[in-house]
């Protein structure tokens, strides 16, 4: 299992170096001339010239590309002072330091991710797990009629009608709104609990379907007959042989939904009007804030090779074949 962990996180790595330098060739060494962007619209020469050796532009793209990629490992300087690592660069549009902003947003779109994470595998493989249990009842084909319904939605269109119903309307809650969870847990919880239902209500349609499907499937497997042909109790068979073979296909999309998650975070921060990294990203293209932009993009890249390594561990865990492929 250990070489599995090493063997993913080595491949892991170089896909991140991949992509810090697919990153650095597609803003900084881009036709655009990165220096003005920095500069602004009253820039005299003189300034524009003083920017280009401040940002090391005059100096070749090799030695560009190896101060970018050391600075994110060892720390860089910069005119202003140095950059400790991981040094992502400095804002154009504030003067702050990349990751300092980045560290400061991602906690409350990391709770968005976990939390709406959270709902959708436990709504959503719970009501699946029922269905499939329940086959042909009237509550299988309620969670199935509801999964198909509230699959079509969207959150730009479920947010508005949720604050329009819980804050505006009745008056139960306030508005969306981040607490860290280790200043008041409670507090954490209640402020993000719309938005995390709202991330989460398409991908429990998702989970309901998809774990009702694989389940059914599972309990027509040979060995799930052969338990029951033993004369073993409903039950004891669904939960302890069909329900651990149904959970190969979710782990596998798991590591992608999250990886979306991430994305949708920005449609809901958006939406809710919450101060995350989503909303810092959109903030850094508007602005033409490169090295706001180039942060977030490598952050993000980091945060789903991440994921996928915690997916490819609980799936090696689950299905032990995996390890030796």
């Amino acid at each position: 299992m250990l070489q599995f962990i090493l063997r993913r996180t080595a491949g892991a790595v170089l896909t991140l170096f991949l992509i810090g330098a697919a990153t650095f060739f597609l803003f900084v060494a881009a036709p655009s001339d990165y220096a003005s962007l920095a500069c602004g619209k009253d820039c005299s020469p003189q300034h524009l010239e003083d920017i280009r050796e401040a940002l090391g532009l005059n100096l070749p793209i090799a030695q560009q590309f190896w101060d970018f990629m050391s600075g994110i490992v060892v720390g860089r300087d910069f005119p202003g002072g140095h950059c400790p690592a991981p040094c992502l660069g400095q804002s154009f549009y504030s003067g702050d330091l990349v990751w300092p902003t980045i560290k400061d947003r991602f906690p409350l779109t990391l709770s968005l991710t976990v939390g709406a994470a959270v709902v959708f595998l436990v709504v959503g493989l719970g009501a699946g797990m029922l269905a499939a249990f329940r086959r042909g009842s009237v509550v299988d084909k309620a969670a199935t009629g509801a999964s198909m319904v509230l699959s079509s939605f969207q959150i730009y269109f479920l947010g508005p009608i949720a604050l329009s119903i819980f804050v505006y309307g009745s008056g139960l809650m306030e508005d969306p709104k981040y607490v860290p969870i280790t200043e008041d847990p409670v507090g954490w919880l209640v402020g993000l609990s719309i938005p995390m239902v709202v991330m989460a209500t398409i991908f429990t349609a998702q989970y309901t379907r998809m774990a009702r499907s694989a389940l059914i499937e599972q309990l027509t497997e040979d060995h799930v007959r052969t338990a029951r042909a033993k004369g073993m109790a409903q039950r004891y068979v669904f939960f302890r042989y069909a329900w651990r073979g149904s959970l190969i296909p979710i782990v596998t999309i798991l590591g992608i939904d999250l990886s979306a998650l991430l994305g949708g975070a920005v449609v809901t921060e958006l939406t809710f009007s919450l101060q995350g990294l989503g909303r810092l990203a959109v903030d850094g293209a508007v602005n033409k804030d490169l090295p706001l932009t180039m942060g977030v993009m490598l952050v993000g890249a980091f945060a789903i090779l991440l994921l996928n390594i915690v997916t490819d561990i609980a799936y090696a865990w689950i299905d032990p074949r995996v390890r030796l492929s």
